[in-house]
């Protein structure tokens, strides 16, 4: 044997397992397929099993005590689910050698899984008092968005869920994982933060990003968290199928599938309504269309109207047909409301409308206040109205129909009134709508 090669320890055979086992957990789809995707829960299973007794055997040949607690927390910590065994094995581990960094950073992933988030923020908080590391920072990212407190505390904790996540990719710009918690800090901040579209973008670059891994690739997260935003853009094709994969890539989480079944029933709902015109009867439709003729139409022939940003516009009546798949600067639209559209998520409130033309289209309200939507009847008037043309298919359902985005209740007018600032919802995004 050259002097040069080293034998390897017990120690050694046994990280490398350790390391194979969790290689076979991240690249299980990259090398299996989506179609094996139900099967990865319980193969990673058998082989946590196998690989724990191999360690197991080996535990009277490895010396160094903190080094195989933390070997076996890492096989009990491999799965998804919480386990009490690998909590105890890895809390040996800190009390025996409280210098070693990977096993805080499993043991915290023990307490999140276990859903103490408290617990889980101070092991992450030390392992960085011992050393700067990209999994520590990812984690403490995702803990920080979690912690509770009052709205401006909330948004500081954000922020600095994003500083810790940037950190984190600044360390390692390959790595998938912290490209996606990143995005997801991004997304918190977009929906917490006044909804400012550099933050948006920021955050669809980051998911970008995370997809170049195969690791992260294979995460249904990374689906889900991008149809959400996906679905906030109405680009409602690219939603059904992040949804769609990421049910695919977990078939036990359920509420990927749920969204997915509820976005496409909405879009098929509306496209209905739109073909029926609300199912108004032709007599109440022809009176609502007169009313809009003989007493409202001419008001806004020619007008002006302070936007949203204090700014005056001159504008010129446009019927919805004349709407070009764009921001019609210059123009006002004007409708009577024929129906509202049933949706699981309140957000948007999306309502049908026709004008003189009877002309039927659905208008979809983004930040709009509980118990201020539109009613039936209702005159609604909308300035500069931004036309969007949706054309998806999916599971063999086509879906085509033109809708006008509104980003906030303070542009539109109802019955003659331009709506207030008590009229907006503060933007809110569940905890659920981000998963980690």
């Amino acid at each position: 044997m050259a002097a040069s090669e080293r034998v390897s320890s017990p120690t050694d055979t046994a990280g490398s397992l350790v390391d194979e086992l969790y290689t076979f957990r991240d690249h299980y789809i990259e090398n299996f397929g989506l179609d094996k995707a139900g099967s990865k829960e319980e193969d990673v299973r058998k082989k946590m099993e196998e690989c724990l007794q191999t360690i197991e055997k080996l535990q009277g040949d490895i010396k160094n005590k903190a080094q195989f607690y933390l070997l076996k927390g890492r096989i009990l910590n491999v799965t998804s689910k919480f386990s009490q065994e690998a909590e105890d094995a890895l809390s040996k581990a800190v009390k025996l050698d409280p210098k070693l960094v990977e096993a805080w950073n499993h043991l915290g992933e023990c307490y999140w899984k276990k859903e103490d988030i408290s617990a889980a923020k101070n092991c992450f908080t030390g392992a960085l008092n011992h050393t700067k590391n990209k999994v520590s920072l990812r984690n403490l990212s995702m803990v920080l968005r979690q912690l509770s407190g009052p709205p401006f505390e909330k948004i500081k904790l954000i922020e600095e869920s994003v500083d810790r996540a940037k950190e984190a990719v600044q360390l390692d710009i390959t790595d998938g994982t912290s490209w996606l918690i990143l995005g997801n800090a991004y997304l918190c901040q977009f929906f917490s933060a006044g909804q400012n579209p550099k933050v948006f973008k920021q955050c669809m670059q980051a998911y970008s990003q995370a997809e170049k891994d195969p690791v992260t690739r294979g995460n249904p997260d990374l689906h889900f968290n991008r149809a959400v935003t996906y679905k906030y853009q109405e680009d409602y094709q690219n939603a059904l199928t992040g949804f769609s994969t990421a049910a695919q890539l977990d078939p036990s989480w359920v509420e990927a599938r749920t969204k997915e079944t509820e976005l496409l029933n909405f879009l098929c709902d509306i496209q209905r309504m739109i073909d029926l015109k609300g199912k108004m009867r032709a007599k109440k439709m022809d009176s609502l269309v007169k009313s809009l003729v003989d007493r409202e139409v001419a008001q806004y022939q020619s007008c002006q109207y302070i936007n949203t940003s204090g700014k005056t516009v001159a504008l010129t009546y446009c019927k919805l047909s004349d709407l070009q798949p764009k921001v019609n600067e210059g123009k006002i639209v004007l409708g009577k409301v024929v129906c509202s559209i049933n949706s699981n998520d309140p957000v948007p409130f999306s309502f049908c409308m026709i004008d003189e033309e009877q002309t039927c289209i659905c208008v979809m309200v983004y930040n709009l206040a509980q118990g201020a939507g539109m009613k039936i009847g209702d005159s609604v008037a909308i300035p500069e109205p931004q036309l969007k043309k949706i054309k998806l298919s999916h599971k063999e359902k086509e879906v085509y129909f033109n809708c006008l985005h509104v980003d906030t209740p303070r542009s539109i007018v109802v019955n003659g009134r331009k709506l207030g600032i008590n009229k907006e919802a503060l933007p809110v995004l569940s905890v659920s709508a981000v998963s980690e």
